[in-house]
């Protein structure tokens, strides 16, 4: 892999949407310019977006940068694994089969229902009263 070469995937998820880079190399990894551990407080959310990475056992090798914009922590985490399993295998199509397997390939289209008219949510209704 040359200098400075990265490999770009798009991940989406709920209303989120990030643009992630992987790079070879030892750098912290950052999400909006921010060191990732900084942008996701707690342990476990940061160690989740690293999952894709360990499941193709590059961990220490790689690094990413992500840009991410809409939706909430979860959303955006989300958002960032699928951007990572997409750039991964665009790196080395070897890999495909080992994320597939950990389900960081597949886009997870549930969405939020919108709200309907007459109703106070999407599916809740006014009390109905008898009398």
């Amino acid at each position: 892999m040359a200098k400075n070469q990265y490999f770009e995937g798009v991940g989406r998820r709920k209303t989120s949407m990030a643009r992630v880079r992987v790079v070879s190399g030892k750098a912290v990894s950052t999400i909006n310019g921010v060191p990732f551990n900084e942008y996701l407080k707690v342990g476990e959310d940061a160690n989740e977006t690293l999952k894709p990475i360990s499941a193709v056992g590059l961990d220490g090798k790689v690094y990413y940068t992500a840009k991410v914009a809409g939706g909430g922590l979860s959303g955006q985490i989300g958002a960032i694994q699928l951007g990572l399993g997409r750039a991964l295998y665009v790196m080395d199509p070897e890999f495909k089969p080992a994320l597939r397997k950990a389900g960081y390939v597949t886009r997870d289209s549930r969405m939020v229902e919108r709200k309907k008219y007459n109703q106070v949510k999407a599916r809740k209704k006014p009390q109905f009263s008898k009398r």
